[in-house]
């Protein structure tokens, strides 16, 4: 009888133990699970030096081949964790992946710098070059997409076919201020994911406080980030039509932070390039959409010869 109350009592102290733990630190633990996932996947977690930087980054590659080597960017406050849902179907689709989170960004290291679009560029240069990336189809998020458009002009040599998703890198009346990214309060935690996603979750608070926490120990980073960006020194608007890889622009149709009419220009100005929107998808639509993206991606990338011109709405997908 002692042994089942003793039995009972650390089962308690277990159930106790996990639910503050859970209540504490959700996001820990989702990243955690995520990681688990892309593990079990056999997606490789590795450092690597690039350029005097120490940049974390996840690899895969398809089971008995080299692959097709596709190096993915991630946007504004993320890591490589956020294309989870897009790593593994690439893989197997055939390619060699490879994922760095952005200096400044998850597990890279966070120097004393501006973390413009530039320096951000100037990154991804020299981690191809560390690992030995002479040339790669290149897709970028965001605030990557801006940072692998930036890096098709500038060495198209690197590039042998571009995606962007959901971009920023041209000029747009924005509807947000630039302390957006950067919430003070839990009522800016639920604006920001009512923003990102055009189907938020009903947000509990110990969840929204806990977001809170982890956005507020990267913000010195996403303002330095917003301030480059904002100054407009960086924008592309009159460079598109220079664009020399094959390029698909791929878009949330009820994406509210950067909106379609953005990725509309951008396919009018980029010679050639083809335009898939997602229906029902917004601003994350790689990781909440990521069935018809990963379609759409690969379509592209594997096609022969190159697509050139043309829109497809591609519905949303459970």
């Amino acid at each position: 009888m002692r042994r089942v109350l003793r039995a009972g009592v650390v089962l308690l102290l277990l159930i106790f133990v996990a639910g503050i733990v859970v209540y504490f630190y959700p996001f820990q633990l989702a990243e955690q699970a995520v990681r688990f996932h892309l593990w079990r996947s056999g997606v490789e977690s590795k450092y690597i030096d690039a350029g005097g930087y120490r940049m974390h980054y996840f690899e895969a590659r398809p089971k008995g081949a080299e692959g097709t080597p596709l190096l993915l960017v991630h946007g504004l406050g993320a890591r490589g964790e956020d294309w989870a849902a897009m790593i593994p179907p690439l893989t197997a689709a055939g390619f060699h992946v490879y994922v760095p989170d952005l200096p400044g960004y998850g597990r890279s290291s966070r120097p004393d710098a501006s973390y413009s679009i530039t320096m951000e560029e100037t990154a991804v240069v020299q981690f191809m070059q560390a690992a030995h990336l002479k040339r790669a189809d290149v897709g970028g998020w965001s605030m990557g997409g801006w940072i692998v458009l930036k890096l098709a002009l500038d060495h198209p040599a690197l590039v042998n076919r571009l995606v962007v998703y959901d971009s920023a890198g041209i000029y747009f009346p924005a509807t947000f201020d630039s302390d957006l990214f950067t919430p003070l309060d839990v009522a800016g935690v639920r604006r920001l994911a009512d923003m990102l996603n055009p189907k938020p979750v009903n947000m509990p608070d110990f969840a929204a406080r806990a977001a809170l926490r982890k956005l507020k120990k990267n913000a010195w980073v996403i303002r330095r980030s917003m301030e480059a960006m904002t100054n407009g020194s960086d924008l592309l608007d009159f460079r598109l039509n220079n664009m020399q890889p094959p390029t698909l622009v791929v878009w949330g149709a009820q994406d509210e932070l950067i909106p379609l009419s953005v990725g509309e220009t951008m396919y009018r100005d980029i010679p050639h390039s083809v335009l898939n929107v997602m229906e029902g998808c917004g601003h994350l639509a790689p990781a909440t959409c990521s069935k018809p993206v990963v379609r759409s991606t690969v379509d592209f990338l594997k096609a022969e010869p190159p697509m050139q011109g043309g829109e497809k709405i591609f519905p949303d997908e459970p």
